[in-house]
């Protein structure tokens, strides 16, 4: 005889999801904010300034997430970050890792979730997170790859963020966010550490 699995309610599941997003974001901030950090002590001032612009961006995902808990009257988890930091190489790797399953696994299923539940405003949170990570992996596949060749004065010395979705642009940035269409005026810049 089959079990019937019953269906899970997909606003509680909307809940959970954007609670277990607001703990991964704001790991994901710390955790950026320490490789940075370990990045200049290794004389890799550039990487540094990426993981300090990551970071930046995943504490505008975090807020942005919490806004959305509140909203649904819901407490605001408490979170003490775990992580442990490597070598420059290693952060890199741990943070594509991360950032693979964000954009691959996580986000996708938490915006199907929240398509279901009708829930909007975790619709626009959860997506503007998943668009930024898949920049994010992408900016650190990148930075590994410069690093290993020994060429690691390539990479950009400035990021700018846009404060509504943590969108990260290197080097220049458009009139308007290409995911949020916040004006460029209003965009963090990031370019010392």
């Amino acid at each position: 005889m089959a079990v019937v699995k019953e269906k899970e309610d997909p606003q509680k599941s909307t809940i959970q999801n954007m609670k277990d997003a607001f703990k991964g974001e704001t790991t994901a901030h710390a955790k950026y904010a320490a490789f940075s950090k370990k990045a200049a002590e290794e004389g890799y001032p550039e990487i540094a300034l990426l993981f300090k612009a990551a970071s930046g961006a995943e504490l505008i995902h975090a807020n942005n997430h919490k806004v959305v808990i509140q909203r649904m009257g819901e407490q605001i988890p408490t979170v003490t970050p775990e992580f442990s930091v490597g070598t420059t190489k290693e952060n890199l790797k741990n943070a594509i890792e991360g950032e693979s399953y964000e954009f691959n696994t996580m986000y996708p299923n938490f915006i199907k979730d929240a398509n279901a539940a009708g829930n909007y405003m975790a619709q626009i949170s959860l997506t503007y997170a998943y668009k930024v990570e898949q920049k994010h992996r992408d900016f650190y596949i990148n930075a590994l790859k410069v690093l290993e060749e020994g060429n690691v004065k390539s990479l950009p010395s400035v990021y700018y963020l846009c404060p509504t979705c943590g969108n990260t642009y290197a080097t220049t940035a458009p009139s308007r966010c290409e995911i949020s269409m916040t004006d460029a005026k209003l965009f963090i810049k990031i370019d010392a550490l």
